[in-house]
């Protein structure tokens, strides 16, 4: 009772009211017409940019940032701001495959073969096949393969999914050192660009790392996350609704017996690259072929999931 009636107490200080109701003022839905005029005004801020960051800075781009920040123009800005300058100096756009092949040659990140039900690209994930030990080349590498997921969404989609095989997981397979710098990655240069993330069969120490890692996480992030586990009935419908599972590789339960096979998604990745050149308009990027014939052999088309305006491609 005594704790009730301080509860009370505090909702009823005048101080107190006040700071509440700007928090639930500050946690209002906005108008459609609300956010068009946050959108409008952060458009005119970002209206002066080089081609290419014109180009990243697509409608769907703004209002990404905004949505990750609740509509706050301000944080949006600085976000955005922020990103550029990221990658104005790291240049995602200009990674190709043959700087980061040896990262991928045991397949610890890959894009899968499958999408989701919704026709999202599948980041497939195995932390145990990790296979260097320097930071910086598995960064490189986690952004090559998220620019290349966002090149290859389809049209009206946004998002992607994680799918991470903890099989063959330990506490020493990732320091905790590459999980920050990964989620700083995500959530601070590819804001809502994640739909959800499964953990399929982290083992019982795994709950020791994530209590560490959970800090890192913005609440957004933290939501996304699914732990998967097999022979449980509820993560099997789970995983049913989420995916096709003629599709959906047998590792996470599907029927799919293929996997990543090194030479064949090499030679894909190689593919991506030309179109990755073409939409950014990089010219002379060391070995690509960016005639107009290696172009129309690989029957690539305009990719809306990044806007790719006609006049581009």
């Amino acid at each position: 009772m005594e704790g009730t009636s301080e509860s009370v107490m505090d909702q009823n200080h005048p101080v107190n009211g006040a700071l509440k109701r700007k928090v639930n003022k500050s946690r209002r839905r906005l108008s459609p017409i609300e956010e068009l005029a946050k959108f409008n005004e952060l458009r005119s801020i970002f209206c002066n940019l080089t081609e290419r960051n014109s180009l990243y800075c697509s409608d769907s781009c703004l209002h990404r940032y905004l949505q990750a920040n609740n509509w706050n123009l301000k944080k949006s800005q600085k976000m955005l701001n922020c990103t550029i300058k990221w990658r104005d100096k790291y240049k995602p756009e200009e990674i190709m495959w043959e700087d980061v092949a040896k990262e991928a040659e045991t397949g610890k990140i890959y894009r899968g073969k499958f999408r989701d039900k919704q026709g999202r690209p599948v980041l497939v994930m195995r932390p145990a096949a990790q296979n260097t030990n320097q930071l910086e080349g598995q960064i490189r590498y986690l952004v090559y393969c998220m620019e290349n997921a966002i090149l290859n969404l389809p049209s009206g989609q946004e998002q992607m999914v994680w799918l991470v095989d903890f099989k063959g997981w330990n506490l020493t397979t990732v320091p905790v050192k590459t999980t920050r710098e990964t989620a700083h990655i995500l959530q601070d240069h590819y804001p809502e660009r994640l739909a959800y993330a499964i953990l399929y069969n982290p083992p019982k120490i795994f709950e020791t790392f994530w209590t560490v890692v959970k800090p890192f996480l913005d609440p957004k992030t933290f939501k996304k996350v699914k732990f998967v586990y097999a022979q449980d009935a509820e993560c099997e419908k789970l995983m049913d609704e989420l995916f096709d599972m003629d599709v959906l590789e047998c590792a996470f339960g599907g029927r799919n017996p293929l996997g990543f096979d090194k030479d064949d998604y090499s030679k894909l990745m190689q593919e991506d690259d030309i179109k990755m050149a073409l939409h950014w308009n990089i010219g002379g990027l060391r070995s690509l072929d960016l005639t107009r014939d290696s172009h129309k052999a690989l029957d690539t088309k305009p990719c809306t999931g990044i806007e790719v305006p006609a006049v581009t491609v």
